[in-house]
């Protein structure tokens, strides 16, 4: 009978200490993290979600809403939408401004705040369990805060350690998971943001209409996106050239008549995108979104990067945390690199070819946009999510033939633009040869039209909006 007891009492011991590892953690609430921990708590598993910060908080960020990403968002979520985009005004450091519209909504635009702390709501309501407050130093695949080998400790700057069957890092571009992972960045972009309350009077103006202006450093381009009673105005560049951007966002405010207008936020963010050989993956972590560096390389477009490859971390998280032994753990991560390149990756290499053309050929770009229909029907069609650039370049013999005349006459093999972001013989051929989605048919735009005026040029759906 006493022995019964002694072996209830183990059993009951070894319960409680089980209870204390969870399946997944995930760190970092952003979108990425949110959806990997809506999925994997849509799986049945003990999820636990960590965000150094409270919520809501702000983010620079754009907050453009395509269709992919709108397609990557859990069953029910109803998007906050400041504005819905149905024109898009081009211009070439503020000449030539050309404005192209369309009968259906091309985007949407969000706040980010709002957006963010729904996605959480989402995954809350899955069953996951949020902890703000809470930052994370490290995670440890060995050593003494590690009970085995089916176990990760994820290390807290207040000396708590938190044990997890598998661990998803989605904590930003300066990821410390990202770091433990071995992610290496081949790309790093500065972006700096506006956020500037305007009048009644100014805001309709720009009502339904975003603007993008090709800059004048290689690469970069700015935007206005509006959002009710304030129009979210940015510039993106390649890191280094700090000063240069900076006046670029002063002259591109000034230019569009909105320097009289105090922005009740400025701010500032580091873009960062992998290299093509980068890990997804150490043991039984995986990283997604920003701390993978997963962003569309042209536009720097972060959110659906970080929807889409955050749903995938959770779902095969899921398959880590059951795996038993590290060959299995080491299948699953590795069948989730495979899934993230199979799709992601893809589209990175093609955005990766476009940024090499639009470094060197900004005018070339922006003449095809505003000048040619087809060129502006596949730029609808990927914002709306009915196609991809990547499933262009594979299924439409031209768009194939004109990227690899470009490809050419660049040479981009050899590197291009001022970090030498160029592209490699073996991502040309990868996007040539594996793609997406064929395209469906275009809806065709209304035309083109001059833009009354630079003031007039409204909106843009920026680059560097998600993540």
């Amino acid at each position: 009978m006493e022995d019964g007891g002694v072996e209830d009492e183990a059993v009951r011991d070894a319960a409680d200490g089980a209870a204390d590892v969870w399946d997944v953690v995930v760190v970092g609430a952003g979108p990425a993290g949110a959806s990997a921990a809506y999925a994997a708590a849509v799986a049945g598993r003990r999820v636990l979600l960590l965000e150094k910060s409270e919520l809501p908080r702000y983010k620079t960020c754009g907050g453009g809403i395509i269709g992919p990403s709108r397609d990557a968002l859990p069953p029910g979520f109803e998007l906050p939408l400041q504005d819905r985009v149905h024109a898009v005004t081009f211009s070439l450091e503020g000449r030539f401004a050309r404005t192209r519209r369309s009968r259906r909504m091309l985007f949407g635009l969000i706040n980010r705040p709002e957006f963010d702390a729904q996605l959480v709501e989402h995954a809350q309501k899955a069953g996951a369990e949020l902890r703000t407050g809470a930052t994370v130093i490290r995670v440890e695949q060995h050593g003494p805060a590690v009970p085995d080998r089916r176990t990760a400790a994820v290390v807290l700057a207040d000396g708590e350690t938190i044990l997890a069957r598998a661990v998803v890092g989605a904590d930003g571009s300066a990821s410390r998971i990202g770091a433990h992972v071995g992610v290496k960045m081949g790309q790093v972009d500065l972006g700096l943001e506006a956020e500037i309350p305007v009048p009644q009077s100014v805001a309709e103006d720009w009502k339904g209409r975003v603007l993008i202006d090709w800059g004048p450093m290689p690469g970069s381009y700015g935007w206005v996106f509006p959002k009710g009673d304030t129009l979210t105005v940015g510039v993106i560049s390649a890191r280094g050239e700090g000063a240069a951007t900076k006046r670029y966002l002063e002259d591109f405010v000034a230019r569009l008549g909105l320097a009289g207008f105090e922005p009740s936020i400025s701010s500032g963010h580091l873009t960062r995108c992998r290299t093509d050989d980068s890990p997804l993956s150490r043991g039984r972590v995986l990283v997604c979104g920003d701390a993978a560096g997963l962003l569309e390389p042209w536009t720097r477009e972060g959110i659906s990067y970080a929807l889409r490859s955050g749903r995938l971390a959770g779902e095969w998280a899921v398959r880590v945390a059951e795996a038993n032994d590290a060959v299995d753990a080491r299948r699953q991560a590795l069948n989730y690199a495979f899934a993230v390149k199979a799709g992601l990756g893809v589209e990175m290499a093609v955005g990766r070819r476009m940024l090499a053309v639009f470094e060197r050929r900004p005018g070339l770009l922006h003449a095809t946009l505003t000048g040619l229909r087809p060129a502006w029907n596949a730029f609808a069609d990927i914002t709306r999510g009915s196609a991809t650039l990547g499933g262009m370049v594979r299924s439409n013999g031209l768009a194939r033939r004109a990227l690899e005349l470009l490809d050419k006459r660049m040479d981009t093999s050899s590197g291009v633009g001022p970090a030498g972001r160029g592209v490699t013989a073996k991502e040309r051929d990868t996007a040539g040869s594996r793609g997406a989605e064929d395209t469906e048919g275009t809806e065709g735009a209304k035309g083109s039209e001059d833009a009354k005026g630079s003031e007039g040029a409204n909106g843009s759906e920026g680059a560097g909006t998600g993540a």
